[in-house]
């Protein structure tokens, strides 16, 4: 049995370096071209398990030459992958990429069999969520989906994380079941109705008095800000020079799962989650930036002479 069960989506990450990028109408000339697995739900379980142990992911590719390197990834960081569907004719969801010289992104997604993995398929496998001690949860599949899993492992004691990107509204049903919600700056203004005129503290209690137990705020270089109805936590972010922020929010993401399993601490959890996200937005690519123990402990002892 998984300890942490991640469901979410897998995509072939299709990156293009580029000095700028172009107007409306324009093209220009880029650089560097690599195909890199990723997926917000890919990328977090590669992350948990490449930091932690005992780690599932459940997902859905399409029967394309993309597929296999995708599972190969995730199998060689060491998650397990028993439970992947595939969809016949349908493409493995694929991610366009640009990344400019200052390690900026901008991201299209096309899901593909990502949207496949629908309710139906998270009654098959009903039991993997009823074992887990976790689930991690990203918004890159059906909101049915997420649903469903929602409501498994909340009438299971499953204790659910959610990361909600790409950000868009969610019903108070899911959120209220929510144990650790992850949002950015921009997707907690996203989650709630009228929240653009709202300030940080209204919408944080709008989402505590909604249910959600626990709130981390990530905000880039300024940080990550964290809430509950007893408990204010802020921490920095550790300052390294940015090459491709791609993954971070994925790393930061797995990592926190990764440390609150083994350790049940919640500060060390959090400073855990941004050393790893911090070492992630040095490397280029999704999957290809994140780290596993040793390099992360290299990475902190070489800061710290």
């Amino acid at each position: 049995m998984a300890k942490i069960l991640i469901i979410g989506s897998m995509n072939m990450d299709l990156v293009v370096e580029t000095e700028r990028y172009p107007e409306e109408g324009e093209t220009i000339i880029g650089g560097k071209f690599e195909q890199i697995p990723g997926g917000k739900g890919a990328n977090q379980a590669l992350a948990a398990a490449k930091l932690g142990d005992e780690i599932e992911f459940i997902g859905a590719c399409g029967d394309d030459s993309f597929a296999p390197k995708l599972k190969s990834s995730l199998k060689a960081g060491g998650a397990v992958i028993d439970n992947i569907f595939e969809i016949e004719g349908v493409s493995t969801g694929v991610a366009v990429i640009t990344v400019d010289k200052k390690g900026n992104n901008r991201i299209i997604v096309s899901p593909g069999a990502n949207y496949q993995l629908g309710p139906d398929k998270i009654e098959k496998i009903k039991n993997k969520i009823i074992e887990a001690e976790i689930v991690l949860l990203q918004l890159e599949i059906p909101v049915a989906t997420i649903e469903k899993i929602v409501e498994i492992a909340s009438e299971n004691n499953t204790k659910i994380i959610l990361d909600p990107a790409p950000a868009q509204r969610l019903s108070d049903r899911i959120l209220a079941e929510v144990d650790y919600l992850l949002p950015n700056e921009g997707e907690l203004d996203l989650l709630l109705d009228g929240a653009e005129t709202k300030n940080r503290s209204e919408k944080i209690e709008e989402l505590l008095e909604i249910g959600v137990k626990n709130i981390i705020v990530t905000e880039g270089d300024k940080g990550i800000n964290y809430y509950s109805r007893t408990k204010k936590i802020h921490l920095d972010t550790l300052k390294v020079k940015s090459v491709d922020t791609t993954a971070a929010g994925d790393v930061f993401a797995g990592a926190f799962a990764a440390s609150l399993m083994s350790e049940n601490r919640l500060k060390e959890a959090l400073e855990f989650a941004v050393q790893a996200a911090a070492y992630s937005v040095t490397r280029r690519g999704a999957q290809s930036s994140i780290p596993d123990k040793k390099e992360l402990s290299q990475f902190l002892a070489e800061r710290s002479k």
